[in-house]
């Protein structure tokens, strides 16, 4: 392979390398700076600071990835979601799977090096609101960086995999996780966390990649005591209401930094999406005197640009004032500089939640376009200060009435990565469309034990299949690759596919956009027109992004399949997917030009019966563990009960036909090694017994419709 020595390391020289050998001593400064120019290999989770995940590599290109291959693949042990985008470096290749889990590979071969876990004990699993997901590495000198589902930031050896030093980063009493990639700055380790459903405060931090200590944290909202806090969180006090924040009973406020992050060095300035209010319901986490929602709440659902060297917070950009539709801003962030009425600016790219397709000034943070890049309800536009104008019927908050909002809380775009093409000039989004029922929780307080608690219904929609109103819900669900051009604001094409929750993007220097989908198919689309031109039968849904390195001359595509995450879990279940159920099979799958490698035969989709015990509760009973299954199960075991490929169809299982079978899951915790915890402490058990026979009622409604 031809490379350039990385001597005295300048930006002008390493322009000239198209393969770059990491400088003695691993990954320094200067490396990440250069990654643009490094076609070998992918050292940053969005291949470059500006997350722009576009490759110049081409000899895979529009003629001939007719002949792409499967070159190699690796099973994993982790049968959940996958969301990881793997790290290459001189020829190997790192990635983490669900459980935050690390493995290292050779990067041509496929041949297993090393391979880490945490022991994330299983009982974490509860406190992830979206799948006990991770989303990949960072890397400094000669280590790897991993944020742990249970809160712990781990340095490992990036030869042997051993661990350095480790750091917990998030309270353990309190129901934070990690489940983004960390990013490295000039040697500091930056890392946030979830957890915004169940009550906790959102900050960011950074940590020396040395030996893990804590250097800065910036919260991204107050907490109740403003006194001593610096003056961005004073004025952010002045966007919040009643005295729910920072009580003794009272909750986090959220705003947790749990995915986008993307850095100019030219400026540098850090920029982090910043998620949704805890509780969601705004009457209840920022009320006024009448008790109905008031304040923006600052900075939930905002884009803010910070010092990364010292955490100083310089400007933001709320996307939704006032958020109570959990319309996060974390969705991913891309730089680049774009020219706009006649003159180039420097650009910040996001489609968030929300549904509007965002530009602004990354130096400033003024306003300069958005427009909607898939339909909604919620506002009519939005004005030329960059404020939405609102529908006031949406502001459910405020009326006190249930509406049909869309997008609905998994919104137009979730954390699935989009890819920005400067030859085309064009935003590659994985898009879809979804509506729900938001109806607001007469009883809510606020009650961090009680666990996923946001101040709606989540059982608003558990309506039988044959009733309109949920087929009106479901029937609004559909999935989209968009290529969208960011000056015009406007799609310049757009693949329909027939299910939502769509893999990241990869885009390449050789016309190509590849996209992994919930139809268990791996896909290379034309960049310019989308045609798809080629396509692999991938045997599970993808959601993950691909990459795209060289290893000797011979450019690799990979992609981390398995299906998974907040969609998966909370709403596939065989009443709501038009495509039918959508498997698992958790693989690493790395292709090239010329390879004729297969996967091994796809085994049959295991059915259980639907075959539930009589229903012979009163409606009263059906009716509170209808309540309570909304509250405490629906949230991994999706709502009504319809079940998943991912986690367990309750509507199937043989704990139905016992009560002291349930009871020993629900209250005595015998499947906590694999998530499933006792509830004794937040549900009684005649509560429990009434979820036990709302699941039967269910179970039996869809039976006598038909579900097999």
């Amino acid at each position: 392979m031809k490379r350039c020595a990385i001597l005295a390391v300048t930006a002008l020289a390493l322009a000239a390398c198209g393969d770059i050998e990491m400088p003695e001593g691993g990954i320094d400064n200067a490396a990440l700076l250069a990654a643009g120019d490094d076609t070998a290999n992918w050292i940053t989770h969005g291949r470059t600071y500006d997350e722009q995940r576009f490759s110049p590599l081409d000899q895979v290109n529009t003629e001939t990835v007719e002949n792409l291959g499967l070159s190699w693949f690796a099973d994993m042990d982790t049968a959940r979601g996958q969301e990881a985008t793997p790290l290459v470096i001189d020829g190997k290749l790192y990635l983490t799977t669900a459980w935050s889990k690390v493995k290292a590979f050779d990067a041509a071969t496929g041949e297993k090096l090393w391979e880490y876990d945490p022991e994330v004990p299983g009982e974490t699993a509860v406190k992830a609101c979206c799948d006990v997901v991770n989303r990949g590495l960072a890397t400094w000198g000669d280590s790897l960086y991993l944020g742990t589902l249970d809160g712990r930031l781990v340095a490992l050896d990036r030869e042997t995999g051993a661990v350095k030093w480790e750091k917990q980063t998030t309270d353990p009493e309190m129901a934070y996780t990690v489940t983004g990639a960390p990013r490295v700055i000039d040697g500091k380790v930056l890392i946030g966390n979830g957890g915004a459903e169940f009550g906790v405060r959102g900050y960011i931090a950074a940590y020396d990649a040395a030996d893990g200590e804590e250097l800065w944290r910036f919260y991204t909202v107050p907490d109740g005591d403003s006194s001593d806090d610096p003056e961005y969180l004073q004025k952010a006090s002045e966007t919040w209401f009643g005295d729910v924040l920072g009580s003794e009973n009272g909750i986090g406020g959220g705003g947790t930094v749990w995915d986008s992050m993307a850095y100019d060095p030219d400026l540098n300035l850090l920029y982090i999406g910043v998620g949704n209010g805890s509780p969601w319901n705004r009457a209840y986490r920022s009320p006024g005197e009448d008790g109905t929602g008031k304040g923006d709440n600052l900075y939930l659902s905002s884009i803010v640009a910070i010092r990364p060297d010292t955490g100083e917070y310089v400007w933001h950009y709320q996307t939704t004032p006032g958020e109570t539709w959990d319309y996060t801003a974390t969705q991913h962030i891309i730089l680049a500089d774009l020219e706009i009425d006649g003159a180039e600016r420097k650009v910040l790219m996001q489609a968030p939640k929300n549904g509007f397709f965002y530009v602004i000034d990354r130096e400033t943070g003024e306003f300069l376009s958005g427009k909607e890049y898939i339909p909604q309800n919620w506002a009519s536009g939005i004005d030329e200060n960059g404020r939405p104008i609102e529908n006031p019927e949406a502001r459910i908050d405020v009326t006190g009435k249930a509406a049909m909002v869309m997008p609905g809380p998994l919104g137009g775009h979730n954390w699935h990565p989009m890819a920005f093409n400067p030859e085309e000039g064009l935003v590659y989004i994985p898009a879809f469309e979804a509506a729900t029922i938001y109806e607001p929780q007469a009883d809510w307080k606020a009650d961090r034990a009680r666990g996923f608690n946001v101040g709606f219904n989540l059982g608003a929609g558990d309506l039988p299949p044959d009733l309109g109103i949920r087929k009106q819900v479901y029937g609004t669900v559909k999935g989209k690759l968009m290529a969208w051009d960011p000056v015009k604001q406007e799609a310049r094409w757009t693949v329909e596919f027939p299910g939502p929750w769509n893999g990241g993007i990869l885009t390449t220097g050789g016309g190509l956009v590849f996209q992994g989908n919930s139809s268990s198919e791996f896909s290379a689309y034309n960049a310019k027109t989308g045609d798809k031109l080629w396509s692999f039968p991938a045997q599970t849904g993808i959601v993950a992004p691909p990459i795209t390195y060289t290893v000797d001359g011979e450019q690799y595509v990979a992609v981390l399949a398995g299906w998974g995450g907040a969609y998966a879990i909370t709403a596939d279940g065989d009443l709501v997917n038009s495509q039918g159920p959508v498997r698992n099979v958790s693989r690493l799958l790395v292709f090239k030009l010329g390879a004729t490698g297969e996967l091994p035969a796809e085994k049959e989709l295991a059915e259980l019966p639907l075959d539930p015990p009589p229903s012979r509760a009163d409606a009263q009973t059906i009716a509170a563990g209808g309540t309570s299954y909304a509250r405490y199960c629906a949230v991994c075991h999706a709502p009504a009960a319809v079940g998943s490929t991912v986690l367990p169809d309750l509507r199937r299982s043989g704990t139905l036909q016992s009560k002291d079978a349930f009871l020993a899951v629900v209250r005595d915790g015998v499947l906590k090694d694999r998530g499933m915890v006792s509830f004794r402490d937040s549900l009684t058990k005649d509560q429990m017994d009434a979820i036990r026979e709302y699941i039967i009622f269910r179970a039996n409604q869809d039976k006598d419709a038909g579900v097999k």
